[in-house]
């Protein structure tokens, strides 16, 4: 059995099939799906399914966080947001937060801003915290040395980085790996030295659906079944058994966000 420690499967992309994409999750061996929000409605929509009840589907969790693409829209009172977000027993992190210095969409002295107020109200509320960062690597960082206890739960979405970024996320701050769709990209080198140098302790799993589909699934829309598809190529790439790996990224995904 699998975790996706990362999906979108509340999102619109899935109304038309919902419930038969979370059944197909779960005859693949996806035990669980944490379904991630991106902003305040978005998170209350991950937040609603993860209530819902549908047969045969995988257990569903949510997190609740502003993207950095949306923190030029943070509400005033995010932190009591977060803070009451948290209460619910089906949110399991608080996320995506972090910083995307690629498209802007928010100014970076915003993202900078609500990434801290929402990484203290995460310590505050005792909850792991999501991470995502793109060419934001110094402030990043910083932001991390100055605002996460040592030791802290974090885990970086969807990692594409090299070998170094990986020793200094998990060396330097104790932080979990995100392995998704991208490892299997036949550009993908630099992901697979990182993958194979750091070692399998400090990773887990993650689709990002819709987005980042794996080989053999490129040109459909991405799914939570898709990340045993992952699994089975990292398995591969590292030389071990694919239900030994499936077995020790489980454990550290449940361990993580304190489920099952």
């Amino acid at each position: 059995m699998v975790i996706d420690t990362h999906a979108h499967v509340h999102g619109k992309e899935y109304d038309g099939d919902r419930a038969e994409v979370l059944h197909r999750a779960r005859q693949a061996g996806v035990e669980s799906i944490v379904t991630v929000g991106c902003s305040v409605e978005d998170s209350r929509a991950a937040l609603a399914l993860a209530h819902a009840r549908i047969d045969g589907a995988p257990d569903l969790y949510a997190t609740f966080g502003i993207h950095p693409h949306e923190a030029k829209d943070a509400p005033a009172d995010l932190e009591t947001m977060v803070a009451r977000a948290c209460d619910d027993p089906r949110v399991v992190a608080v996320g995506e937060i972090g910083l995307d210095y690629h498209y802007d969409h928010s100014p970076r002295d915003v993202q900078r801003d609500v990434f801290r107020r929402q990484l203290r109200a995460a310590v505050a509320a005792n909850k792991p915290v999501i991470f995502h960062q793109r060419e934001a690597e110094r402030d990043f960082a910083a932001i991390l040395a100055e605002e996460l206890p040592h030791g802290y739960p974090g885990l970086v979405h969807c990692f594409t980085g090299n070998l170094e970024d990986a020793r200094r996320w998990t060396a330097e701050f104790g932080l979990l790996l995100a392995i998704g769709g991208a490892v299997t990209f036949k550009s993908a080198v630099q992901i697979r030295e990182a993958v194979r140098g750091v070692g399998t302790e400090h990773l887990v799993f993650e689709t990002d659906c819709p987005y980042m589909t794996p080989v053999p699934h490129r040109g459909k829309r991405n799914e939570p079944a898709y990340v045993v598809d992952v699994a089975t190529f990292v398995a591969q790439l590292v030389g071990v058994p694919l239900e030994r790996l499936a077995a020790e990224t489980t454990a550290r995904a449940r361990a993580f966000f304190r489920i099952g």
